[in-house]
């Protein structure tokens, strides 16, 4: 049961996500639509190749790409005056969707007994795969590798789901939140790692 809510919240937050990065970068409709799909399925997309699960699995849910369908439509004819704050509500969205598909890769890899290390990549890739393929797509660079702390809150949640204690829903939920509002608070606080610059020549 927890696996499909977190992959219904995923879906429908990376959609949203996609969808606002696409109308402040002025795309059409058709290219709205294109970056919130790419966005909900990207992760899952890069994770599946990654594991050995077949793409082609994506296509079996149905649900999910009709909930995204339906989540950026409301995006999209949504008044623009409450749109104003997109960024703030796009980070939120990210947050969101971030979290949710970085407990849903983790528990997807630990279902298939894969080891700890493919856990936490796993939760990573999902977590983060889809934001990174909506900012190449967007001409920008991917957030999860330059701004506040990203892509450490998915491995988090994919280390402590690979220890298989964390079975029971609400914990899960309890995850879910935490990892959300870490990921908040990295980003209104400006968290980041460590990082080196080198002159250029």
């Amino acid at each position: 049961m927890a696996w499909e809510v977190f992959s219904a919240i995923g879906t429908i937050a990376f959609a949203i996500s996609g969808a606002l990065v696409a109308m402040e970068e002025e795309y059409d409709i058709f290219g709205v639509y294109i970056l919130g799909v790419v966005t909900a399925f990207g992760g899952g997309a890069i994770r599946n190749l990654l594991i050995g699960v077949p793409v082609s699995a994506l296509w079996d849910q149905e649900i999910m790409f009709q909930l995204a369908l339906v989540s950026i439509t409301i995006v999209f004819i949504y008044p623009q005056k409450l749109l104003g704050h997109w960024n703030r509500w796009g980070n939120f969205f990210d947050a969101i969707g971030l979290s949710a598909f970085a407990v849903q890769g983790a528990l997807f890899a630990v279902e298939l007994d894969l080891p700890i290390y493919a856990v936490v990549l796993a939760a990573v890739l999902t977590g983060s795969g889809g934001g990174i393929v909506r900012d190449i797509f967007a001409g920008r660079k991917p957030l999860v590798f330059k701004a506040e702390i990203y892509a450490v809150w998915a491995a988090f949640a994919g280390l402590i789901i690979s220890f298989d204690v964390i079975r029971v829903d609400w914990v899960l939920y309890l995850l879910f939140l935490t990892i959300t509002i870490l990921r908040m608070l990295s980003y209104m606080y400006k968290w980041r790692l460590p990082t080196r610059h080198f002159p250029s020549v």
